[in-house]
């Protein structure tokens, strides 16, 4: 499993509840995103906010970087600040 970690700086609490909005209302990644799982953490404090994209192969994750990349900046909860495309090496969770 792959995991692509963006984070954001900036963020407006108003637009992130949008973005949310739109991402609940979708039902699901758009055709050129082979996204698995989405998480969106958000810090109102420090205004950032952190995007994890689940991808089941790298292939896949690539995939998707292109679609994510041409994204319009508005279409985004904040300032981008920094990408992490990074291959989950363990887990932990309840049992």
């Amino acid at each position: 499993m792959y995991a692509r970690v963006v984070r954001f700086t900036d963020v407006d609490p108003d637009r992130l509840a949008e973005r949310l909005a739109d991402v609940e209302s979708s039902g699901g990644p758009p055709v050129d995103i082979p996204a698995k799982g989405l998480q969106i953490l958000h810090d109102p404090d420090q205004r950032t906010s952190v995007v994890i994209q689940l991808f089941e192969t790298a292939d896949d994750m690539a995939t998707a970087e292109a679609a994510l990349d041409a994204m319009d900046p508005s279409d985004t909860p904040g300032t981008r600040a920094s990408i992490d495309r990074c291959e989950i090496k363990g887990e932990l969770g309840p049992s």
